[in-house]
C-alpha cells in the first residue's frame, strides 16, 4: 500500500511539474489554447461528477449554469467595470443561486424526470439570452470581454498569465471537490446514491445535501463559465446549447463516473479528439454515441472508474485480518 502510495505521489508531483513548465516548451498559442480549454472542460466535467458520480442525479442542463456563469462575469465586466475577480466571483454566486433555484422543485425528482426538468431549465436559460437585450445583448452576443487583471498585470496567451490562472483555479476547484467527497458531505452524497429509503432511515435530511449537491455543481459549472468568457473574448447564445451539456456529460461518463481523475481523462479526450479529427466534425456526436455505447457494455465504471465491480472496495488490512483468521483455522 505504502509503494503504490508513493508511485502516486511521484506520478502526480511530475504531472504537475509537466503542466507548470509546460508554455517553457515553445508551444504556439493555438495549442496552448486548447491546453487551456481541456482545463475549462475538467472544472466543468468536476462540477457536473459531483452530481452524477457521487450523488446519482443526472442532469442535462449544465449548459444553463455555464451560460449564466459567462453573461454573469462579462456584463459586469463590461457595463460596471468592475474588476475580474470580483466579476468572476459575482458569476460564481449567481450559477450557485440558479442551482438552488433549480434544485428546490427537483428534489423528488430523480432518472428521466429530472433529466428533462434540466434540459427544460438550459434551454430557458438560452431563450433568455438571447431575448434579455439590455443585459445580454440578445442574439448579437457580448463582444470585447476584458481579459482578466490582477494586481496590475494584464493575463492573456501571449504572456502565458491565463494559462497559470487556468491551472490555478482547476487546482483550487480539485482540492476543493477532494476536500468535500473525503468529508461528511461526500459520504451523504454516496449514500443517497446508493440508496435514499436506507439513507433516510439512518435520520439524514437528504433533501438538503440533494440542494446542496446542485448548488456545489452550479457553482463550479458558473466558475467555469466565466473564466471562459474572459478567454473567449466573445460569447453568443450558441456557445451554451444542448449538445454542450451532453459533452459534459460524456467526459464524465467516459473518464469515470465517482472520481476525480477520471475528470482530467474525460476532458482531454473529448477535447483533442475533435482537432485530431477534424474531418470527422459532422459525425462526432454519433462517434461520441459510439463510444458511449461500448463503455456501457464493456466498462460500465469508465475508463478509470473502480477496477472492482463491488461497490465499496475491501480495504486491503481487512483482507490480511482475513487470511490471518484463515491461517489460525
Amino acid at each position: 500500500m505504502s509503494e503504490k502510495f508513493t508511485v502516486d505521489k511521484i506520478v502526480i508531483a511530475s504531472i504537475i511539474l509537466l503542466l507548470l513548465g509546460l508554455p517553457l516548451l515553445g508551444f504556439s498559442q493555438y495549442v496552448m489554447r486548447i491546453v487551456i480549454l481541456m482545463g475549462i472542460y475538467t472544472i466543468l466535467a468536476l462540477g457536473l461528477n459531483i452530481l452524477v458520480g457521487y450523488t446519482g442525479l443526472v442532469s442535462l442542463g449544465h449548459a444553463g449554469f455555464f451560460a449564466i456563469g459567462a453573461y454573469g462575469t462579462a456584463y459586469f465586466m463590461i457595463q460596471h467595470s468592475v474588476g475580474f475577480i470580483v466579476a468572476l466571483t459575482i458569476g460564481t454566486l449567481l450559477s450557485g443561486f440558479m442551482g438552488f433555484v433549480l434544485g428546490l422543485p427537483t428534489i423528488r425528482l430523480s432518472g428521466t424526470y429530472l433529466s428533462i426538468v434540466t434540459l427544460g431549465f438550459a434551454m430557458i436559460v438560452q431563450v433568455v439570452i438571447m431575448n434579455w437585450d439590455s443585459v445580454t445583448n440578445g442574439t448579437l452576443g457580448m463582444s470585447q470581454i476584458p481579459k482578466p487583471n490582477i494586481l496590475g498585470y494584464d493575463l492573456n496567451l501571449a504572456n502565458h498569465g491565463i494559462y497559470y490562472l487556468m491551472l490555478f483555479l482547476l487546482g483550487l476547484v480539485t482540492l476543493g471537490c477532494y476536500t468535500i467527497i473525503h468529508s461528511k458531505i461526500g459520504r451523504t452524497l454516496r449514500a443517497i446514491k446508493s440508496d435514499e429509503l436506507a439513507t433516510t432511515m439512518m435520520g439524514i435530511h437528504i433533501d438538503r445535501y440533494k440542494i446542496l449537491a446542485f448548488v456545489l455543481s452550479a457553482s463550479i459549472t458558473g466558475l467555469a463559465g466565466g473564466f471562459y468568457a474572459t478567454l473567449s473574448s466573445y460569447i453568443d447564445h450558441n456557445s451554451f446549447g444542448f449538445d454542450l451539456s451532453i459533452l459534459i456529460l460524456c467526459m464524465v461518463i467516459l473518464g469515470g463516473m465517482g472520481t476525480i481523475r477520471g475528470m482530467y481523462l474525460g476532458a482531454a479526450l473529448l477535447i483533442i479528439f475533435p482537432e485530431i479529427a477534424r474531418p470527422l466534425m459532422s459525425w462526432r456526436f454519433v462517434v461520441y454515441g459510439f463510444v458511449l455505447i461500448i463503455m456501457m457494455h464493456f466498462r460500465p465504471q469508465g475508463v478509470l472508474g473502480w477496477r472492482s465491480r463491488r461497490k465499496y472496495p475491501i480495504p486491503g488490512e481487512v483482507k490480511k485480518s482475513y487470511r490471518m483468521v484463515e491461517v489460525e483455522e
